[in-house]
């Protein structure tokens, strides 16, 4: 495992130095566009006969990585830690219903319109899926990821109320969506369908344990901070909160994911201005924003390569086409229209839903998601879909919502 993990260490930063010296991408969105061409070269080669086996090697190599259990046992963790610990919760609380409708009310929705619309889509690109299955997909790719977009936000000087709640949906949208998909999962592996005291015990359990959890945790670790003031063993408290706090909330079948993001904000808030020196403070900050980049350069890494896991045919890629559709007009009426139509509620700045719609990234956590789905042909078609609607959204919504920012911005 040492061996393997060395050696995508080795090849992350190699082409993070590529994508810095020739293409100046963002990070994140640069590493997974290498790693994908790098990929495809190698499966254009072995169609030609003159691969020398490195397809079979990259497959091999691929397939000793469990890449569900890396990213929801591993990096999610301290990836959604990281990503709590710099939001102001002040200025959360100001939008805390916008975002609370987002990422709940918002998921649910999208999960649920993916699922039925997809359903009814895909027999005309000459695939089937059960309804369940396509819950699921709809349960997996609702939730968003911010990668790059967040950069790009700052920089173009956005209003922070619109960064504030990108940020704020995809933190919390992972937890709901890890939720909703394990409901779903259980019903298509049971075959029976929970009625709705049986499925709101669940969420409740899962959602409302996992915050509670993390309360705990969260004021467990708020008082280890203050109790000491030794820079190198508040950075190694933070770090244990994260990993013996994310496994222990398995154990206890509560969310881990929304445990991390409330230790993350109670650490980030009150520990940040209660509980640490100004040198811990800068120590704290730059070790969680080093992990945070380097886990996304692997994780996105790791996404170019698993083209090679994708069985493709000429259904599935119209299918893939469907699916990059449907999610996006799922968006639009689930997050983009309700934002616009409500602009007073919401108190963002006019165009926002713009932003909101085309910068709803997917990443990682869908990936992951799809490949923890128990094998068979249902499995592989999600994980197709998946990956052709993160793909699009990296690359494409990735490399351009920038653009759409600054229309937003410049009309202010």
């Amino acid at each position: 495992m040492f061996d393997i993990a060395a050696l995508f260490l080795v090849v992350t930063a190699l082409l993070a130095y590529v994508n810095h010296r020739f293409l100046r991408l963002p990070s994140t969105i640069g590493v997974m566009a290498i790693a994908l061409l790098i990929s495809l070269a190698v499966v254009g080669l072995h169609a030609l006969g003159i691969d020398h086996g490195i397809k079979a090697r990259e497959e091999s190599l691929l397939k000793s990585i469990d890449f569900s259990d890396v990213l929801m046992q591993g990096m999610l963790s301290l990836l959604l830690f990281a990503g709590a610990l710099h939001v102001d919760l002040s200025t959360l609380r100001a939008y805390r219903w916008q975002i609370a409708a987002l990422a709940i009310v918002g998921t649910c929705l999208s999960t649920i319109v993916v699922g039925v619309v997809l359903w009814w889509v895909l027999p005309f690109a000459g695939l089937s899926l059960p309804l369940i299955h396509c819950l699921l997909f709809g349960a997996l790719i609702s939730p968003t990821d911010p990668i790059s977009v967040m950069g790009i936000l700052k920089s173009i000087g956005a209003p922070k109320s619109l960064e504030l709640v990108i940020a704020g949906e995809s933190l919390f949208n992972d937890g709901v969506g890890v939720v909703l998909f394990s409901l779903l999962a259980g019903v298509a592996a049971s075959g029976v369908v929970p009625s709705t005291g049986q499925a709101g015990l669940l969420l409740l359990q899962e959602a409302g344990g996992g915050l509670a959890f993390g309360l705990v945790l969260g004021w467990a670790t708020f008082w280890l901070l203050k109790s000491i003031d030794q820079y190198q063993v508040e950075v190694l408290l933070t770090l244990a909160a994260v990993m013996g706090g994310y496994a222990l909330a398995t154990h206890l079948h509560v969310s881990g994911p929304l445990a991390m993001v409330v230790v993350g904000l109670m650490v980030g808030n009150g520990g940040r201005a209660e509980a640490m020196s100004d040198t811990t403070r800068r120590y704290i900050d730059m070790f969680w924003e080093l992990v945070d980049e380097i886990l996304n350069a692997v994780l996105f890494v790791l996404i170019g390569m698993e083209v090679l896991a994708i069985a493709f045919s000429a259904s599935l890629l119209a299918a893939m086409v469907c699916a990059v559709a449907v999610t996006l007009l799922a968006r639009v009426a689930t997050v983009g229209l309700p934002v616009a139509a409500l602009s007073k509620l919401f108190r963002l700045p006019k165009g926002s839903w713009r932003v909101l719609t085309w910068g709803g990234l997917r990443g990682g956590i869908s990936v992951a998601l799809a490949f923890s789905l128990t094998p068979g042909e249902g499995r592989d078609i999600v994980l197709g879909l998946t990956y052709g609607v993160v793909v699009f959204s990296v690359l494409i919504q990735g490399l351009t919502v920038g653009r759409v920012a600054r229309k937003v911005c410049a009309k202010e």
